[in-house]
């Protein structure tokens, strides 16, 4: 259990955690915990009425103690008011969601970050604001991944598994990241720079293992409601071929983009120290994956979230640098069939991340400069 050193209520930035989900809950009870003012925004007022009730969360696990919520509603505007630091915390299908709710209460100076942003999270909040003609001067930022590992336990009670060591995150415009990332590490130091939003969208890992793997063990998730493990057995040689030319295709876009992405295979070893020769190798060499479950169902997040908010922003972005991504699409397709979706039409695709006509200089430049200039 880790000791979490308390600070006196009412210094330090303030948050407004969105979203009351196990991450979302996770973090506004650390938070609170930690000393720091903590409203808690949920579109449904159901989930987060017991916190109103009780005054706050009771976190278990990695971290144990009580931690006092200063507001719980489901009323935005209440929720973002005086707050400097908003964690935005639910599924990426939501982003655009909650873009479109803040938009109209923004004060300059406010930071919002994606936890995580997937694939092209924070240019689709960039996009959103820009039409809804946003003035307020704000940071927009994504993190690679979710801090925490955690779940909800009862209404207002949540354990936390783990927490993360370190975690790159990137603000856009990118030439403001130095500045997102001071705000955060005084709270979080695992927080890391993250170069650009690019980048981090890009070496978002989980488009390479989720989607792909849960279309090819479709029917054994099906027989067995998930009762296997999903990686050392889910994965066998020829599965991980499928997955090697997933990640092949994510990081020839990202070579298109003028940068270069992390393999998996580099990942894995950088993550949990776990080498080989082929992506198959390197899994079964990760300790860290021994004992994952694989979902109970198909109509599961590592679909109806990671296909149309991580492979769909990848396959359009290939289309838009005219660089192929035969394998990610054909995913694409059978996951949208799988769950009766159409996963494209709903997507984060280069229109709805702003990008549409952009040339390669232009999405760098916005990218680093918050800015697309004329190319």
């Amino acid at each position: 259990m880790e000791k979490t050193a308390g600070k006196k209520k009412g210094t330090g930035p303030r948050f407004c955690v969105l979203g009351a989900g196990h991450g979302g809950m996770a973090m506004a009870g650390h938070l609170a915990l930690m000393g720091y003012d903590v409203n808690l925004y949920n579109r449904s007022g159901d989930r987060i009425e017991p916190i109103a009730l009780t005054g706050g969360i009771e976190l278990s696990g990695a971290i144990e103690g009580f931690g006092r919520i200063n507001l719980a509603t489901d009323d935005i505007e209440a929720a973002v008011d005086g707050v400097d630091i908003l964690m935005v915390v639910v599924p990426a299908t939501g982003h655009r969601f909650i873009a479109e709710k803040v938009a109209p209460f923004l004060r300059d100076g406010q930071i919002i970050v994606l936890n995580p942003g997937r694939t092209g999270g924070a240019l689709e909040v960039k996009s959103v604001f820009r039409a809804m003609k946003v003035k307020a001067d704000v940071v927009i930022g994504e993190a690679q991944t979710l801090l925490y590992a955690s779940r909800n336990i009862n209404p207002a009670q949540v354990k936390i598994f783990g927490i993360k060591n370190t975690i790159p995150v990137a603000a856009l415009p990118g030439q403001r990241t130095a500045e997102l990332v001071k705000a955060l590490r005084q709270v979080y130091p695992q927080f890391v720079p993250g170069d650009n939003v690019l980048k981090t969208s890009l070496n978002n890992i989980g488009a390479v293992f989720h989607p792909a793997l849960t279309v090819l063990n479709a029917a054994r998730i099906e027989s067995t409601r998930g009762e296997f493990q999903f990686y050392m057995e889910g994965i066998t040689p020829s599965v991980a071929n499928v997955l090697e030319a997933v990640d092949e295709e994510r990081v020839a876009v990202a070579a298109a983009l003028g940068f270069r992405g992390m393999s998996a295979r580099e990942w894995l070893y950088m993550a949990y120290d776990a080498p080989g020769r082929t992506l198959y190798e390197a899994i079964q060499n990760n300790h860290g994956y021994k004992g994952i479950n694989a979902p109970a169902i198909i109509d599961h997040r590592y679909l109806w979230e990671d296909v149309p908010m991580s492979l769909v922003p990848i396959a359009s972005l290939g289309d838009h640098l005219e660089t192929p991504t035969p394998t990610i699409k054909a995913i694409i397709h059978m996951a949208s069939l799988l769950n009766k979706t159409d996963y494209w039409s709903i997507g984060r695709t280069v229109e709805k991340m702003g990008l549409a006509g952009f040339t390669v200089a232009q999405i760098r430049r916005l990218a680093l400069e918050g800015d697309p200039g004329n190319g």
